[in-house]
């Protein structure tokens, strides 16, 4: 199952050391998030994976790691200083801003009103000062996509690394959008990475018999790119290839396609890459001396300042028409973007499940349903003294609101009706807002948490490439010198190898708990066995168990790197 609710992620994130508000001890900034402990391995884990892919297990793709801040001229031609613009609105009553194009029947999202500005362009760049005076000529911008930086060195990687048509560049870097209405945890934000491809092709007038066209290899790779997802565990069922509208559209684009995935709430099929067939817009656009018909073509204006023409010279073509060989022109490209910040939360999202371990026992439920029962009944109580109390005109100070009791008292039917499999939901209906203020919901957080934890888990079925953790290794006595050591040695031993931790501060089931709420493939359990005090047969082999199954097997001690390597590799 994927995650039911995007609260349900942004609290395991909090809680687990995921992910954290940014400057939260100053009230924060907003839609700012600083990777914790485990969330910045689970991202670098997504961008690794995506490296490993796109360049490592190709033959035709080189990287590259442009500066941040460019020539300003760089964005002039690109056409974002003119044109990167979002239309932004005003609502005069409630004095909120908002994406005109956003907007559901004009009307402000927060009060309702259709007071509104008229709408006006914003450009999302963030601008900034290179040097010590601030002047016009010195305006810098926070490079808002990694883009412009593989374009601009394209003959340099073409040319250092005599790479001949078709070829790719990656990129991996940090972008800065100033969005008007970022949100929706770590899905908008103002400052993210990218993962990017240019993929440089030949012009179809140039194709040799055999070669694959612009529109084959735009095919190809929104296929390939629909399968690493896959590949890396989110189900085919909530991804989805969406062709844009030829209103959405750049004007350049003879082709874009977003894979989008099914993110819990309101977020629905968002985009989570999007591979776009540009054509020869890009280069040509930082190009000097094009045609005048290929400028009324592009809707490019004439470069003035560009000292080059990134173009190729294609050694291998023949003019059919006069058997000439050889033939310059500039490249048609095909690009795949994609996000590892919205990657990392799709596969949150998809690895998140909540699973009941065994059953309770049936005097345990009943006495769970009980104090629910009684809950419900004061909540009801509740209700209707709130109402009078409106109609009156009055409020109870620091009472729950009657919206407030009917999201409790509805949380908590439901829950009890999916018992003993919505056990965790019973603790959830008990942290609604409103709830710490009703006293019987005492008694029910106590038995749903007791309940919770010896019956349930949330577990993340993170990929193994994926898991911020590969491997937890614990003592089963943190008292017993012998079986410590032996523990700290094997975390030592596999450290080097993946990423291994030890942890001795609680009770093994809490630990393994722990372990599965973090994503952690695989525990290991030194124990008096591995003493050999249970039977020499036993002795130096250590319990494995799986996250997933949660089934567990004995290995040797000397054999566990080459086991663990096969499991996860």
């Amino acid at each position: 199952m994927a995650a039911p609710s995007m609260e349900k992620i942004v609290s395991l994130c909090k809680r687990r050391g995921f992910i954290f508000a940014n400057s939260e001890i100053y009230g924060g900034i907003a839609s700012a998030w600083d990777y914790g402990p485990l969330g910045v391995e689970l991202k670098n884990n997504v961008m690794r994976a995506w490296w490993r892919s796109v360049v490592y297990e190709r033959d035709d793709m080189e990287g590259l790691d442009a500066a941040i801040l460019m020539n300003r001229l760089v964005w002039k031609y690109s056409g974002h200083e003119a044109t990167f613009t979002d239309p932004l609105v005003d609502c005069r009553d409630c004095k909120s801003r908002h994406r005109a194009d956003h907007l559901n029947d004009k009307k402000c999202p927060n009060c309702g009103s259709t007071n509104l500005t008229e709408p006006r362009n914003f450009n999302q760049m963030f601008k900034t000062i290179v040097g010590p005076v601030e002047s016009e000529e010195n305006i810098a911008y926070l490079r808002p996509e990694t883009a412009q930086g593989i374009f601009v060195n394209f003959l340099n990687v073409q040319q250092t690394m005599r790479r001949k048509l078709p070829f790719g560049i990656a990129q991996i870097g940090k972008v800065f959008r100033n969005e008007i209405t970022p949100g929706n945890f770590t899905f908008r934000t103002r400052e993210f990475e990218q993962m990017e491809i240019e993929y440089f092709c030949k012009p179809p007038q140039y194709l040799q018999p055999g070669e694959k066209t612009d529109v084959e290899l735009h095919q190809e790779w929104i296929a390939q790119r629909f399968d690493w997802y896959v590949n890396l565990g989110i189900a085919p069922e909530r991804l989805r290839k969406r062709d844009q509208t030829p209103q959405e559209l750049a004007h350049y684009a003879k082709a874009t396609v977003d894979i989008e995935y099914l993110f819990p709430g309101s977020l629905g099929f968002s985009e989570l890459e999007g591979i776009a067939n540009r054509q020869d817009y890009d280069l040509s656009a930082h190009s000097r001396d094009v045609p005048g018909e290929d400028l009324v073509r592009l809707k490019l204006q004439k470069n003035t300042d560009s000292t080059t023409k990134l173009d190729y010279f294609d050694d291998q073509y023949v003019d059919p028409a006069t058997g000439k060989k050889g033939a310059r022109y500039i490249p048609h490209v095909i690009e795949p973007s994609a996000g590892p910040t919205r990657a990392t939360l799709a596969f949150l999202c998809e690895a998140y499940n909540e699973e009941l371990v065994n059953e309770p026992k049936a005097e345990d439920l009943n006495a769970l349903r009980e104090a629910i029962a009684a809950a419900r009944k004061n909540i009801d109580k509740k209700i209707a003294e709130s109402v009078k109390l409106a109609q009156k005109g009055e409020s109870k100070a620091d009472a729950p609101t009657a919206d407030q009791l009917r999201s409790i008292n509805e949380a908590l039917a439901k829950a009890e009706a999916g018992l003993p499999a919505s056990l965790l939901s019973v603790e959830d209906a008990c942290g609604l807002p409103g709830a710490e203020r009703v006293e019987l919901l005492k008694k029910v957080r106590q038995i749903a948490a007791r309940l919770c934890d010896e019956h349930t888990r949330v577990v993340l079925k993170l990929h193994p490439q994926l898991a911020p953790v590969k491997v937890a290794v614990f003592p089963l006595k943190k008292n017993e010198p012998r079986i410590v050591e032996i523990a700290r040695q094997i975390k030592r031993d596999l450290q080097p190898l993946m990423r291994a931790v030890y942890d001795d501060t609680g009770a093994i089931g809490k630990l393994y708990r722990r372990q599965d709420e973090i994503g952690t493939p695989f525990c290991i359990t030194v124990d008096f066995e591995t003493l050999g005090e249970k039977g020499s047969e036993l002795k130096d082999t250590v319990t494995v168990r799986d996250r997933d199954t949660m089934q567990q097997e004995r290995v040797q001690i000397s054999q566990l790197a080459t086991y663990l390597m096969q499991k996860l590799y």
